[in-house]
């Protein structure tokens, strides 16, 4: 049993750490992009050129977009936590499948569902973001 609290709270720690890297990057990511955005509007004033149109087009295709795929994948994976909870749920009521640990089981499964749909939810929005970040300051920095 010890084992597996060892692997399973290993597990969970990682994914955690996946998560928690993703928000902090995207917690660092965001305010840089609206900030090149802002200061590409700012400069280009009642007239902007074909480039900063185009910025601008691509900017509100892309919030759509990624929240678009962002919640069809926390669905999907909403969906899969479901069926496993409720598989879980039943092994841990059935005295025939059921060990000692069964509810831990249960209970981990639960916050390692958690962390996934969160994941998973989150990871378009991380990539746009810090795709974004990049490109707009390596633009930046070839004006």
């Amino acid at each position: 049993m010890a084992r597996f609290l060892e692997g399973g709270m290993a597990r969970a720690r990682r994914r955690t750490n996946r998560v928690s890297r993703q928000a902090t990057e995207l917690a660092v990511a965001v305010p840089l992009v609206v900030a090149q955005r802002m200061a590409r509007i700012a400069m280009a004033g009642s007239t902007p050129n074909a480039r900063d149109r185009r910025e601008l087009q691509l900017m509100g295709a892309e919030k759509l977009a990624a929240f678009s795929e962002s919640w069809m994948a926390m669905y999907l994976q909403m969906f899969h936590a479901n069926q496993e909870l409720a598989f879980s749920l039943m092994k841990a009521w059935n005295p025939m499948l059921a060990g000692k640990d069964a509810w831990f089981k249960s209970a981990q499964a639960v916050q390692s569902a958690m962390l996934d749909i969160l994941g998973k939810g989150m990871a378009p929005l991380h990539r746009r973001a810090v795709g974004n970040a990049r490109r707009l300051s390596r633009s930046e920095a070839r004006r």
